[in-house]
């Protein structure tokens, strides 16, 4: 790599852009070809880009030049065989998805929650920020749907980097054409590097249910379906930290996370232990197994042998151990799950492992906690402090979760 390059990608690393993963979105406009210049710059500054052309935008350019300046192949297609879901796996895997350029008929897709090709659908499905940036003719600029649908879009949230004032396709001049491709980046650095706290700090999280087992069949577990914890895995990267997963569900991990996967407590806890003091924050999100079988059967436990006699026996608590052993400054993060009183639950456990944050939801209540793809908590601290957070989604949840470590960290 050349200097210069060094040079723009330690540029990239100050704003938020080294290992970001930015799904570029191209649609059909003549202004495509810039897309091209602007999926350089962000390799340049150190981001992971990803293009989805639409269909039609490939009339304009071609994957070919996509596929060799960026990080992965371009893609188009929403059912490709070898990837029955992509949408979903770009959606989650992105920092943000940025628009570039973005047509009056994909911004009225998009508006009416649309997903007709692969772009759209990753649009809808993501939780990461959404950068639209419109190009399109003069008239159609003007027009009131137009204007509508950005109102639209902008209310929810998508960021919209408005086109400027310049020459036309066709010779016409007017409001309309894509913004240069330097600010369509600087725009993108800006609200990477906003989320970029955690930069440069070493976080272990671990997720799912442990599995112990009774036969080469059979296993003593609990509901844990792990995308809490997977979900704050990926939120923590997407902070900007470095992040180890440590987990015992079946869940695909999020994109650039170091990956240990395990099955009983007893793995959890020699990978956990082991590596612990490496880390400047430990998020036990896991639901370790509290007992094991003494022994497990090496062959598979048949009922025509009649009632098998298991006798169960303790597991190590891994959380408490954490608290013993954890150095100055780490913040230590458990998980509570619980039925009845579960904040008051949650606080006794806070004290009792010497943790600096406790998340508690109780997973009685609908649409919360365990095999659910929503939870609803109350985070504790150490100091006395308590957010409640309502109903939502795992990513929103654990972006409230990062939200009180970044807090606690500011405090230590």
């Amino acid at each position: 790599m050349s200097p210069n390059s060094d040079d723009r990608r330690a540029a990239g690393a100050r704003a938020g852009l080294d290992g970001a993963v930015v799904v570029l979105g191209v649609t059909a406009g003549i202004a495509a070809y810039k897309a091209v210049e602007i999926c350089r710059q962000l390799v340049d500054a150190g981001a992971h880009v990803i293009p989805v052309l639409t269909p039609a935008a490939t009339r304009f350019v071609g994957t070919a030049t996509f596929s060799a300046l960026a990080s992965e192949p371009a893609r188009t297609e929403l059912f490709d065989p070898a990837d029955p879901i992509p949408h979903t796996r770009l959606a989650r895997a992105a920092d943000l998805v940025l628009i570039a350029p973005a047509t009056a008929n994909f911004l009225a897709e998009s508006a009416a929650g649309l997903a007709a090709d692969l772009l759209g659908a990753t649009v809808l499905a993501t939780t990461a920020p959404v950068v639209v940036c419109p190009a399109m003719h003069a008239e159609m600029w003007r027009q009131a749907s137009v204007q509508e649908n950005l109102a639209t879009l902008a209310r929810r949230g998508v960021v919209v980097v408005p086109p400027e004032a310049g020459r036309l396709a066709g010779g016409d001049e007017g409001p309309g054409r894509l913004a240069e491709p330097a600010a369509i980046v600087a725009a993108v650095a800006g609200l990477l590097g906003a989320r970029a706290e955690l930069a440069g700090v070493r976080v272990l999280v671990t997720a799912g249910g442990t599995r112990e087992p009774l036969d080469p069949v059979r296993y003593i577990g609990n509901r844990s379906s792990g995308r809490q914890g997977h979900a704050l895995a990926a939120e923590a990267r997407r902070r900007g930290a470095a992040v180890t997963l440590v987990s015992a569900s079946v869940l695909d991990p999020p994109w650039g996370v170091e990956f240990v996967p395990v099955e009983t407590a007893a793995e959890l806890a020699r990978a956990v232990l082991g590596r612990a003091a490496e880390f400047d924050v430990v998020v036990m999100a896991a639901a370790v197994a509290d007992f094991r079988p003494r022994s497990a059967s090496p062959t598979k436990l048949k009922k025509r042998d009649g009632l098998p006699q298991i006798v169960l026996e303790p597991t190590e608590d891994v959380l408490a151990e954490l608290g013993r052993r954890r150095r100055p400054g780490q913040v230590l993060v458990g998980f509570a799950a619980e039925t009845g009183d579960a904040v008051a639950a949650g606080a006794a456990k806070l004290v009792e492992k010497g943790l600096d944050l406790v998340v508690v939801n109780d997973v009685s209540a609908p649409g919360v906690g365990f095999e659910s793809a929503t939870n609803a908590v109350t985070i504790l601290d150490a100091a006395g402090g308590r957010v409640d957070v309502p109903l939502g989604p795992k990513p929103t949840i654990a972006a409230a979760v990062l939200d009180a470590v970044v807090r606690r960290r500011a405090e230590a």
